[in-house]
C-alpha cells in the first residue's frame, strides 16, 4: 500500500461509490497525478450534485453499473464505507489479483500525526466533539473526521497539519483495516447493530475487533468497564499488548481502576488517573442528559489527558458542553409536554440509553428502515416508562409484534401523522421522544433529515 503521495502519480485507481467520501478521494488522487476512474450504480442524474463538485478534473466515469473490465484495468480499487465489500464483482476482481481496500485504510497510511480512533456502537460523535473542545481550550490543534463527520481523506486533500487527528471509526471503515495503528483506541460500547449489512452479531463484532489488529506497547486503549462485550474484547492478546485505561460508573471498581489508571464516576465527581496523580472533575453542572453521557465524558477526559489537555480546560468543557443535535435534543415545551429529538438512536441500545434518561409518561415514536435488529431487550423499559408507543415506517409491523403488547400502541402511515398523534396524546408532564431504533433510509436520506423534520413539525404546534 502507498505511504507517500509521490507514489500515486500515474497509478490507475478506481473509486467505488460517489458520495461525500468518493468526491474527497477523487480530489486527493487527482491532485497527486493518479489516473482516476469512478464507478457508482446510481445514474448520472442521481449524482448530479457530486458530479458538479468534480467538474474540470481529469476523471473517467462509469455510472449506472459496475463493469468487470473496468475493475481489471486498475492497480488499486478503493471502496467508500457505504459500499459492502462482499459484492460478487469485488470477489471476481480479487481473484484476478486486483488489490481492493477501503477509503479509511487507504487514507490513514499517509497520516503521520498521532491518531485517536473512537469506535463503539453509540457515543462516538459526542466523545469526539467533547475531546475536540478539550484540546482546543488547551491550545492543542486537532482535526476531527470519520464516520459521522468529514471523510478522513479531507485531512489529506486540504493538506492539513494538526497536533492530533481524531477519527470516528465505524465497523464499515474497519472492514479493510490491515495496517491501521492508532496511538489511542477509545471503545465506547458494543451492542447489536447493522444486521442488514452483517450476517450475525459475531460478524459485526469481528469487524470492530480489527481496530486492535496492530496494537503495540505504544498503544493506549480506553475501554468501557461497564460494557460486558467490551470487557470480553479486552481479553484479546492484541489488546493486552498495549496500555489499557478503563472507565466506569461503578464505585466498587474505583480501587482497581485507580491502581492501574483510568476514570471512575462517584456521585457528582469523576476521578481520573493517567499518571502518578489523581485528577478530580465535577459533573454538578453538566448540561447533557443521560447516565451514558457520564461514560462519554470519562472517555473524552482520559484521551484528552493522554495528549496533555489542561485540567481547567477539561472542567470548562464538562460545564459548558450542551450536546449535539439529534441526540436526546430538547426541542420545546408545548401545553406542558416536553419534546425531545433523538433521531440518531438508530439501534436498540441507543433507545435503551435514551429511555433510561426519563422517569415515566413517555410517548415514544419508533420505526424506520428495518435493519434486522432484535427489539425484545426494550420490553421491560417500555413496560415501565412508555405510556404510548407510536410506530411508523418499514419496521413498524415487526416492532409491533415484539413490543406492541407492552404499551398502548398505534401503527401509523406517515411520519408527520405519527408526530401529530403523539401531540394529541399528550398530557401535562408527558415526554414525547423520537427515538426510532431504526435507520432513516426508508423515508429520509439521513437521521439528520428525519430529526430536522420532527423539529419543524413541533415548532408549528400551538
Amino acid at each position: 500500500m502507498y505511504k507517500d503521495v509521490s507514489e500515486l502519480k500515474d497509478k490507475r485507481i478506481l473509486v467505488v461509490g460517489l458520495g461525500r467520501t468518493g468526491v474527497s478521494l477523487c480530489h486527493f488522487l487527482s491532485q497527486h497525478g493518479a489516473q482516476v476512474t469512478v464507478t457508482d450504480h446510481k445514474s448520472k442524474p442521481e449524482l448530479s450534485a457530486q458530479l458538479e463538485q468534480l467538474e474540470g478534473l481529469p476523471i473517467k466515469f462509469e455510472l449506472g453499473s459496475h463493469s468487470p473490465k473496468t475493475f481489471l484495468q486498475q492497480e488499486l480499487v478503493i471502496l467508500s464505507p457505504g459500499v459492502s465489500p462482499v459484492l460478487k464483482i469485488f470477489e471476481y476482481a480479487r481473484n484476478q489479483g486486483i488489490k481492493i481496500t477501503g477509503e479509511f485504510e487507504f487514507a490513514q497510511a499517509f497520516i503521520k500525526e498521532p491518531i485517536i480512533s473512537i469506535t463503539g456502537t453509540n457515543g462516538k460523535t459526542t466523545v469526539g466533539r467533547m475531546m475536540e473542545r478539550m484540546f482546543t481550550e488547551s491550545g492543542i490543534t486537532c482535526w476531527i473526521g470519520g464516520s459521522n463527520e468529514k471523510p478522513l481523506t479531507d485531512y489529506l486533500r486540504y493538506n492539513l497539519k494538526t497536533q492530533v487527528v481524531i477519527v470516528e471509526v465505524s465497523s464499515f471503515m474497519l472492514e479493510h483495516a490491515e495496517t491501521f495503528n492508532p496511538q489511542n483506541i477509545v471503545f465506547t460500547n458494543l451492542a447489536e447493530n447493522h444486521l442488514d449489512r452483517y450476517r450475525s452479531m459475531e460478524e459485526y463484532i469481528n469487524a470492530k475487533r480489527r481496530i486492535f489488529r496492530n496494537t503495540n506497547q505504544m498503544t493506549t486503549s480506553i475501554l468501557n468497564a461497564d460494557d460486558n462485550a467490551v470487557v470480553e474484547l479486552a481479553r484479546d492478546p492484541a489488546v493486552q499488548r498495549g496500555k489499557i485505561f478503563y472507565f466506569s460508573r461503578k464505585q466498587a471498581l474505583e480501587p482497581q481502576i485507580m491502581n492501574i489508571g483510568g476514570a471512575v464516576n462517584i456521585g457528582d465527581e469523576i476521578r481520573v488517573r493517567t499518571g502518578p496523580e489523581i485528577d478530580y472533575f465535577s459533573i454538578k453542572n453538566v448540561k447533557i442528559r443521560g447516565k451514558h453521557n457520564v461514560e462519554n465524558i470519562m472517555a473524552a477526559i482520559l484521551t484528552a489527558r493522554e495528549h496533555g489537555a489542561k485540567t481547567e480546560a477539561i472542567q470548562k468543557v464538562i460545564d459548558s458542553f450542551t450536546g449535539l443535535p439529534h441526540r436526546i435534543e430538547y426541542v420545546r415545551k408545548v401545553r406542558g409536554a416536553l419534546f425531545y429529538n433523538d433521531s440518531k438512536a438508530t439501534n436498540v441500545h441507543a433507545v435503551l440509553r435514551s429511555l433510561d434518561t426519563f422517569d415515566e409518561n413517555v410517548i415514544l415514536i419508533m420505526g424506520g428502515k428495518d435493519t434486522n435488529l432484535n427489539y425484545e431487550p426494550l420490553r421491560n423499559m417500555i413496560k415501565r416508562k412508555v405510556k404510548t408507543l407510536i410506530l411508523v415506517g418499514e419496521a413498524k409491523e415487526r416492532i409491533n409484534r415484539e413490543l406492541g403488547d407492552f404499551a398502548e400502541t398505534f401503527l401509523i402511515g406517515t411520519f408527520e401523522e405519527a408526530v401529530l398523534i403523539s401531540f394529541h396524546k399528550t398530557r401535562i408532564g408527558d415526554i414525547v421522544l423520537l427515538s426510532p431504533g431504526c435507520s432513516s433510509h426508508d423515508m429520509f436520506d439521513s437521521y439528520e433529515e428525519r430529526g430536522d423534520y420532527f423539529k419543524e413539525i413541533i415548532r408549528k404546534f400551538q
